[in-house]
C-alpha cells in the first residue's frame, strides 16, 4: 500500500507538490494525468524516496519513508521498478550489459546465471536478437522494451513506475509498448503486480489504466475510474481528455 498523507514539496520557491492525500494499493493500475510541470514526475520520486516532502508523510506498506536513511530506503525500493521517459539506457553499454548492470551491482549470481536472466528477460520483452546492439542502434521503441527489461532485472517488483513511456513514439509503436505494459501487469487483483503510469497521452492512459489521477497547481483535480472521467464536468479537464469524449 502506497499512503500519501497531506504532501508538500517545491524546488526553491516553486511549489510543486500542493497537500496531495491518496492511497493506493500496488496491484492497482492507475494512471497520473495532467501537462507539463504538474508534478507527475515528481510524484513518481516521491514514491521511490528520491525526493523527501518538505512536509507531510509518505507510507510503503505503513513504513514512514520520509524519516529513513538512504541505505534503509533500499530495502523500500524493492517494491517497485522504474521505467524512466526516453528509456535512459547507458550509451557505452550494450543491450545485455544494460539489462545486466543492476544484476551485476545487486545480486550475487555468477556471471552465467546472470548470462541467462538477461536472456529470459530480452526474450519476455521480445527483443532478444539485439542483445549485442548498442543503444544508439535501437529505435525508440526497441529502447522502451530494454529499458523494461532492465526494470525487471533485480528484482520481481510489486509495482512498476513509468515515466511517459510511450512519448515520442510512433502509434503503432506505442500500441505495443501498451501491449507489453498490460502483459506485465496482467491477472486480476490482487494477485497481479499494478503500474502507476504517468503520461500526458491520454488514449494510451485509457489502454492500461483502470484509476485516473489529474494533477492541477499540484493537487490532485480529479481521482476515479474512466466511466467518471469522461463524465466530468471540470471545464479544463475536459478539454484535457477531449480525444477519448
Amino acid at each position: 500500500m502506497i499512503v500519501f498523507e497531506d504532501v508538500h514539496f517545491g524546488f526553491n520557491s516553486k511549489k510543486v507538490i500542493d497537500g496531495i492525500s491518496f492511497e493506493a494499493a500496488f496491484y492497482e493500475k492507475i494512471a497520473v494525468l495532467g501537462g507539463s510541470g504538474e508534478g507527475k514526475t515528481t510524484l513518481l520520486k516521491l514514491i521511490l524516496g528520491l525526493l523527501r516532502p518538505d512536509r507531510g508523510r509518505i507510507l510503503i506498506d505503513g513504513r514512514d519513508i520520509t524519516t529513513l536513511k538512504e541505505s534503509e530506503l533500499v530495502e523500500v525500493r524493492k517494491n517497485f521498478s522504474i521505467v524512466f521517459q526516453e528509456g535512459a539506457l547507458f550509451d557505452s553499454m550494450t543491450v545485455k550489459d544494460n539489462v545486466a548492470f543492476c544484476l551485476r551491482e545487486f545480486t550475487s549470481l555468477s556471471e552465467e546465471e546472470i548470462q541467462q536472466r538477461v536472456r529470459e528477460l530480452l526474450r519476455r520483452v521480445g527483443i532478444e536478437e539485439a542483445e549485442d546492439l548498442m543503444p544508439e542502434e535501437l529505435s525508440g521503441g526497441m529502447q522502451r522494451r530494454v529499458a523494461i527489461a532492465r526494470s525487471l532485472a533485480a528484482c520481481e517488483p510489486k509495482m512498476i513506475l513509468y515515466d511517459e513511456p510511450t512519448t515520442g513514439l510512433d502509434p503503432l509503436t506505442a500500441d505495443t509498448i501498451c501491449g507489453l505494459i498490460n502483459e506485465l501487469s496482467s491477472g486480476d487483483p490482487p494477485n497481479r503486480r499494478g503500474l502507476i503510469i504517468v503520461t500526458h497521452k491520454v488514449t494510451d492512459a485509457t489502454k492500461v489504466a483502470e484509476r485516473f489521477m489529474y494533477l492541477r497547481n499540484g493537487r490532485i483535480a480529479f481521482d476515479g475510474d474512466l466511466q467518471a472521467l469522461r463524465a466530468t464536468q471540470d471545464e479544463e479537464l475536459k478539454r484535457f481528455i477531449n480525444e477519448i469524449l
